[in-house]
Protein backbone atom coordinates (compact mmCIF):
# COMPACT_ATOMS: atom_id res chain seq x y z
CA UNK A 1 0.00 0.00 0.00
CA UNK A 2 1.39 3.36 -1.14
CA UNK A 3 1.56 6.01 2.07
CA UNK A 4 -1.13 8.25 0.21
CA UNK A 5 -3.55 5.51 0.80
CA UNK A 6 -3.55 5.45 4.33
CA UNK A 7 -4.71 9.39 4.40
CA UNK A 8 -8.12 9.69 5.37
CA UNK A 9 -8.52 13.05 3.54
CA UNK A 10 -6.86 11.05 -0.24
CA UNK A 11 -10.02 8.33 1.00
CA UNK A 12 -12.21 11.54 1.42
CA UNK A 13 -11.00 13.12 -1.82
CA UNK A 14 -12.15 9.89 -3.78
CA UNK A 15 -14.99 9.44 -2.35
CA UNK A 16 -16.30 12.83 -2.83
CA UNK A 17 -14.80 12.26 -6.88
CA UNK A 18 -17.48 9.27 -6.94
CA UNK A 19 -20.17 11.64 -6.05
CA UNK A 20 -18.91 14.30 -8.29
CA UNK A 21 -19.40 11.63 -11.13
CA UNK A 22 -22.67 10.97 -10.42
CA UNK A 23 -23.67 14.98 -10.14
CA UNK A 24 -21.76 14.51 -14.18
CA UNK A 25 -24.51 12.16 -15.45
CA UNK A 26 -26.91 15.14 -15.68
CA UNK A 27 -27.44 15.78 -19.00
CA UNK A 28 -28.58 18.97 -18.41
CA UNK A 29 -25.13 20.72 -17.03
CA UNK A 30 -22.96 22.86 -19.67
CA UNK A 31 -20.23 20.45 -20.86
CA UNK A 32 -17.87 23.14 -19.99
CA UNK A 33 -18.71 23.44 -16.41
CA UNK A 34 -18.66 18.89 -16.29
CA UNK A 35 -15.36 18.75 -17.47
CA UNK A 36 -14.10 21.60 -15.37
CA UNK A 37 -15.53 20.30 -12.03
CA UNK A 38 -14.40 16.67 -13.39
CA UNK A 39 -10.84 17.94 -13.59
CA UNK A 40 -11.19 20.00 -10.37
CA UNK A 41 -12.38 17.28 -8.59
CA UNK A 42 -9.82 14.51 -9.93
CA UNK A 43 -7.02 16.99 -9.03
CA UNK A 44 -7.98 17.34 -5.33
CA UNK A 45 -6.84 13.29 -5.20
CA UNK A 46 -3.85 13.51 -7.43
CA UNK A 47 -2.25 16.39 -5.66
CA UNK A 48 -2.00 14.63 -2.66
CA UNK A 49 -1.21 11.44 -3.85
CA UNK A 50 1.46 13.28 -5.79
CA UNK A 51 2.08 15.42 -2.47
CA UNK A 52 2.21 12.44 -0.59
CA UNK A 53 5.24 10.83 -2.81
CA UNK A 54 7.97 14.01 -2.51
CA UNK A 55 10.52 13.78 -0.11
CA UNK A 56 11.02 17.62 1.15
CA UNK A 57 8.13 19.28 3.22
CA UNK A 58 8.30 22.12 0.82
CA UNK A 59 7.55 20.01 -2.11
CA UNK A 60 4.72 18.16 -0.18
CA UNK A 61 3.45 21.44 0.68
CA UNK A 62 2.87 23.08 -2.49
CA UNK A 63 1.03 19.86 -3.39
CA UNK A 64 -1.47 20.16 -0.52
CA UNK A 65 -1.64 24.00 -2.06
CA UNK A 66 -2.30 23.17 -5.12
CA UNK A 67 -4.95 20.72 -3.93
CA UNK A 68 -6.69 22.76 -1.41
CA UNK A 69 -7.03 25.48 -4.11
CA UNK A 70 -9.02 22.70 -6.99
CA UNK A 71 -11.16 22.26 -3.60
CA UNK A 72 -12.35 25.99 -3.49
CA UNK A 73 -12.45 25.67 -7.01
CA UNK A 74 -15.19 22.86 -6.90
CA UNK A 75 -17.07 24.86 -4.63
CA UNK A 76 -17.53 27.23 -6.68
CA UNK A 77 -19.05 25.11 -9.09
CA UNK A 78 -21.69 23.21 -7.50
CA UNK A 79 -22.55 26.76 -5.71
CA UNK A 80 -23.06 27.65 -9.43
CA UNK A 81 -25.05 24.42 -10.10
CA UNK A 82 -26.83 25.38 -7.49
CA UNK A 83 -27.96 28.08 -8.22
CA UNK A 84 -29.06 27.13 -11.16
CA UNK A 85 -31.00 24.63 -9.93
CA UNK A 86 -28.93 22.01 -11.81
CA UNK A 87 -28.01 19.91 -8.19
CA UNK A 88 -30.45 19.10 -5.72
CA UNK A 89 -29.93 21.06 -2.25
CA UNK A 90 -29.37 17.70 -0.83
CA UNK A 91 -26.71 16.80 -3.15
CA UNK A 92 -25.13 19.96 -3.28
CA UNK A 93 -25.32 19.72 0.96
CA UNK A 94 -23.83 16.38 0.64
CA UNK A 95 -21.43 17.47 -1.71
CA UNK A 96 -20.58 20.57 0.03
CA UNK A 97 -19.69 19.20 3.36
CA UNK A 98 -17.40 16.93 1.69
CA UNK A 99 -15.40 19.58 0.32
CA UNK A 100 -15.39 21.91 3.52
CA UNK A 101 -13.80 18.35 5.32
CA UNK A 102 -11.26 18.18 3.03
CA UNK A 103 -10.55 21.60 2.81
CA UNK A 104 -9.89 21.72 6.07
CA UNK A 105 -7.60 18.06 6.49
CA UNK A 106 -5.97 19.94 3.56
CA UNK A 107 -5.11 23.41 6.04
CA UNK A 108 -3.63 20.59 8.80
CA UNK A 109 -1.54 18.92 6.41
CA UNK A 110 -0.04 22.25 5.05
CA UNK A 111 0.33 24.22 8.24
CA UNK A 112 2.30 20.62 9.58
CA UNK A 113 4.33 21.07 6.44
CA UNK A 114 5.22 24.58 7.59
CA UNK A 115 5.84 23.84 11.41
CA UNK A 116 8.57 21.24 10.67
Amino acid sequence: MFDFEKFTVYQKAELQYSKVLKVLSNTKIDRILKDQLKRASLSIVLNIAEGAGKFSKNDKKNFYVISKGSTNECVAIIRILKIENLITNELFNDIYADLLEIAKMLSGLINTMIKR
